[in-house]
Order: C-alpha cells, then sequence, then structure tokens
C-alpha cells in the first residue's frame, strides 16, 4: 500500500497525518521535530511511503535534507497555498492541519519549492547578521536622538564620524544624560567595530566566489546584491527559461479578476522578499548613479512614459532576468550594447 504523509512542523513538535492510496487515514502521531525521530518514524509505517509534504518554513529545509538523505522522496510545498488551503477549515488544529497537507500531497494540489543546498543557506546567514547589527545601530542612534530632544537638545544634520562628539556636546554638563548617553554610545561603538567587519567580510565572501564576480560586473549590483542572488536562486538549471525569473521574484503585474470586476495593478510580491528588495536597490542604483548603459537608458526611456516608480521596478525585473542569463551563459555584462542577454 502506497502512502502520502503530511507533516506539519512546530519548533518542538511534529504532528503527522498518514493517508492511504485511496485516501483513507491510515495513522496519526506527534514526534520531535528532529529528522532522526521523523525517519525513524516513518519506516516503521506498513506500507510503502509514496511521499512525505510538508509546508516551506524555517526548519523545513533542515527537516527536507535530512529526510531527503535517508532515501525519503520529500516534497517542500508553497506556502500561501497551503495556507490559503487550510485557512478554510473550521477548525485548525496541528492535527487538522497535518491531514490537509497530507490530502493536498495525495491529490497533486501543491506547488513543489526548491529546497537550497547547504551553503545557499549559510550565506543568507552571515547577511542577515550584517542587517541586523546595522539596524541595531539605526536604532541607538535614533533613540539617542529623542532622548535628547525631550531637553530641547538638538543633533541636526551631523556627519557619521562626529556623531559621537555632537552626543557628548550636547549631553555635557547635565550628569543624568551623560550616564544615560556613555552606555549607548559604547555599544554603538562597538556595533560599528562588528559591522566593518562582517562588511569586509561580505566583500571578500564574493570577491571569492566567480558567480558572484560575474554578476557584480553589471552596474548596481555590488557584494550584497550579488550574494543575495546567488543564494537565491542557488541552482540557475531550474529555471526553464530566464524570463521565468522575473515572475518567481514577484515583479510581474498582479491581477484580480471575477465577473465584472478586473483589476490590475501592482506586482505579485511572490517569491523571496529579500531578493526582491536587493534588485530593486540595484535597479535605483543604476537608475540615479554610475555610468550609461543601454539598460539605464531603457529604464530612462520607461520612466518618461510610465513614471520613476514604475521605471524603477521594470528595470529590477529585467535586471533579475538578465543576471540570470550572465549566469547560465558564464558571461559578463555588456555596457555598450543590448546583447543576447536582452532575452
Amino acid at each position: 500500500m502506497r502512502l502520502f504523509i503530511g507533516l506539519d512542523v512546530s519548533l518542538a513538535k511534529t504532528a503527522i497525518c498518514v493517508i492511504s492510496e485511496h485516501g483513507k487515514i491510515v495513522n496519526e502521531a506527534q514526534v520531535a521535530s528532529e529528522p532522526e525521530a521523523l525517519v525513524r518514524w516513518a519506516r516503521e509505517q506498513e506500507g510503502t511511503v509514496a511521499a512525505i509534504g510538508l509546508e516551506a518554513g524555517p526548519l523545513s529545509q533542515w527537516l527536507h535534507l535530512g529526510l531527503t538523505d535517508a532515501g525519503l522522496d520529500v516534497v517542500l510545498m508553497e506556502t500561501r497555498q497551503v495556507k490559503g488551503a487550510l485557512k478554510a477549515m473550521p477548525i485548525k488544529t496541528d492535527r487538522r492541519n497535518a491531514e490537509g497537507i497530507a490530502r493536498r500531497l495525495h491529490l497533486g494540489l501543491f506547488t513543489p519549492v526548491h529546497c537550497k543546498s547547504v551553503s545557499a543557506q549559510e550565506v543568507p546567514a552571515v547577511v542577515g547578521a550584517r542587517k541586523a547589527i546595522q539596524q541595531g545601530m539605526i536604532a541607538l542612534k535614533m533613540s539617542m536622538r529623542g532622548l535628547l530632544r525631550n531637553f530641547g537638545l538638538k543633533v541636526g544634520a551631523i556627519s557619521r564620524g562626529r556623531y559621537d562628539q555632537r552626543i557628548r556636546e550636547l549631553a555635557d554638563g547635565n550628569p543624568m544624560l551623560e550616564t544615560a548617553t556613555a552606555p549607548m554610545l559604547r555599544a554603538r561603538a562597538s556595533l560599528r567595530q562588528e559591522l566593518a567587519g562582517l562588511e569586509r567580510l561580505v566583500r571578500q565572501m564574493a570577491q571569492d566566489d566567480p558567480v558572484c564576480r560575474r554578476l557584480m560586473s553589471m552596474p548596481g549590483v555590488g557584494a550584497m546584491v550579488a550574494l543575495t542572488y546567488r543564494s537565491a536562486v542557488d541552482d540557475p538549471s531550474r529555471f526553464r527559461s530566464s524570463k521565468k525569473v522575473g515572475a518567481w521574484v514577484g515583479m510581474t503585474p498582479s491581477r484580480n479578476q471575477s465577473g465584472e470586476r478586473d483589476v490590475s495593478g501592482g506586482i505579485t510580491k511572490a517569491g523571496d522578499v529579500n531578493l526582491r528588495r536587493a534588485v530593486c536597490q540595484a535597479a535605483t542604483v543604476m537608475m540615479h548613479r554610475g555610468r550609461s548603459t543601454w539598460l539605464r537608458t531603457w529604464g530612462a526611456q520607461v520612466a518618461r512614459r510610465r513614471g520613476g516608480k514604475r521605471a524603477m521596478v521594470a528595470l529590477a525585473r529585467r535586471m533579475s532576468v538578465i543576471l540570470h542569463r550572465m549566469w547560465l551563459d558564464d558571461a559578463d555584462f555588456r555596457s555598450d550594447l543590448a546583447g543576447p542577454h536582452e532575452a
């Protein structure tokens, strides 16, 4: 008997539902969210495990790798589809979620999601650490500005190098303000030092990777964008056409049509939000800085017709397509003309 197993993963426990090829519930259980425990439980079942399905999430890729290494057929299911289907259930529990995932797996009503390699998961960890430290610095900076503003002390526009000196000047003579701002300044200085170290590491990682070096040949694409793009795409061969990358990133127009209503506007915002943000930042840099290229000229023409915001999105979508083509063709960006990478 062929079995279809649905997993509803949480931090400590995973709810399991097993459905036979005839659609009947064979077994239900709850085990620890560990690959070894799930493999051991799956091999104890009476029958052949046809497929194991789980919703894409924080622990899913780790569990997917562990189950796949054990020789089991595992499928990562697209998150928005699964959530939309499970939301229709009148009673929502982990047990029912596992059953819903198993039934969608059995009927084939799902979109598989690519499971990234280990190296592709490690790079976003470094990039995420850099972003967290950067946000901590900004939060401390704004907190000190707000703290001093309550006493009529305005920091004003100040360069990064003179910020600490300006804070000390404003707090000078007030023991309580000096006591409040001194540890915040020390914490900010420590974060700046750690951020500088991560910045050097990120640049070195991009320089050491031949794919990233090739991607950075496009104007506007720096180390952060190249690493984010490389880790998000992971395997360029999984796209049959480079044009599909634009839709995968979520930068194609959305549409909501029903009966007499037909609304088109905005973008789908599907896929990796960090990649979409990175490519949009690269498009903004290309439009306003650096040397002129045929791609920048195309973006300027779109901006004159449709406005700057639409031009930025259109340019970001086209850049994501061209970067994928450059990766596949192992070719640098050509700024003089629209060559084969235009498609």
